[in-house]
């Protein structure tokens, strides 16, 4: 859990900078006429794409370690393909929750103050 806290911590810091450094862009488009469900999708799509890629490459990398490292007990458990879609879909259903917040609180400032500042 503190792992997962941590990771979360991390996450949201890089979404705060994200968000931080497209603030114009934001503006910009809230002007003329985006909604906030396109920037919430906006900000949140290459977050997700780059979990969704990190997870492509841990699920095969955990699976030949778990089972090698399993094959070693007397009592073992077969890893099924249930545990990593449960894995994977927690992974991104976090990543979505933690991100969008910010992506959220970016959409529904007025865009006149984004755009004002410099």
């Amino acid at each position: 859990m503190l792992a997962i806290l941590i990771a979360c911590l991390g996450l949201f810091g890089l979404a705060s900078y994200t968000v931080e450094q497209r603030t114009k862009e934001i503006g910009i488009r809230k002007v003329v006429g985006a909604s906030e469900g396109t920037i919430v999708k906006l900000v949140s799509k290459e977050f997700l794409i780059l979990v969704s890629i990190s997870i492509l490459i841990a699920f095969p990398l955990s699976f030949y370690f778990m089972r090698d490292w399993l094959q070693q007990f007397v009592y073992r458990t077969n890893l099924g393909l249930f545990i990593f879609l449960l894995a994977g879909i927690i992974t991104v259903t976090i990543t979505f929750i933690t991100v969008s917040f910010q992506a959220w609180k970016a959409a529904n400032t007025n865009p006149s103050e984004s755009l004002r500042v410099e």
